[in-house]
């Protein structure tokens, strides 16, 4: 049975937008920040349409015609026809993922911007990011059952005991480790 031409205009919407999503992630995956920003500018390069029609094509306003749907099959390597096909695993057709399975794995655009940044200041500095992440991180990390040594102004950091041995899985033995040493940061004014 032949979809009627409502139909495949949402059919092909659908998996248009299915084809964006799987391009951010291809390009979240392994992004810096720089990477993160203008997604939908580069995914209009990739489909050779400008920016502004992408933008009605998602907004409604424009319609995926022949020519343009095999162009998108074309250059995001899919079968002739594919784009006429409802792909998704829903019941409306809709070829859009859940919720990742995996519950560390960034959720959206600010998540995977956030972790681009990180892992991208990781790659350029990995001892120095790991020691401020960490002492960023270290009130989460440990719990204040330690006492502080003595009363620390407002730009030192409190000193703590000597840390008890512990094993090298321990992560408060870590952050006392990767404490030790470390400046405080100073305050901008």
């Amino acid at each position: 049975m032949q979809a009627g031409p409502r139909d495949l205009a949402q059919v092909r919407l659908d998996n248009a937008l299915a084809l964006f999503d799987e391009f951010v992630r291809a390009t979240a995956r392994h992004a810096d920040a720089a990477t993160l920003r203008g997604l939908e500018r580069r995914f209009a390069e990739r489909i050779q349409i400008q920016p502004s029609y992408w933008s009605q094509i998602k907004g409604r306003s424009r319609q995926i015609g022949e020519r343009l749907a095999r162009q998108f099959e074309q250059l995001c390597h899919k079968p002739r026809g594919w784009m006429d096909q409802p792909h998704g695993a829903g019941a409306d057709g809709a070829a859009r993922e859940a919720v990742p399975a995996d519950e560390s794995a960034p959720r959206d655009d600010d998540e995977r911007f956030i972790v681009g940044l990180v892992l991208s200041y990781y790659r350029r500095h990995p001892q120095r990011a790991r020691t401020r992440l960490l002492d960023l991180l270290g009130e989460v990390l440990t719990a204040p059952a330690n006492p502080v040594a003595h009363e620390a102004g407002p730009l030192e950091r409190p000193r703590l005991p000597a840390p008890a041995p512990a094993s090298a899985d321990d992560p408060s033995d870590l952050w006392r480790r990767t404490q030790a040493g470390v400046a405080p940061l100073r305050r901008k004014r």
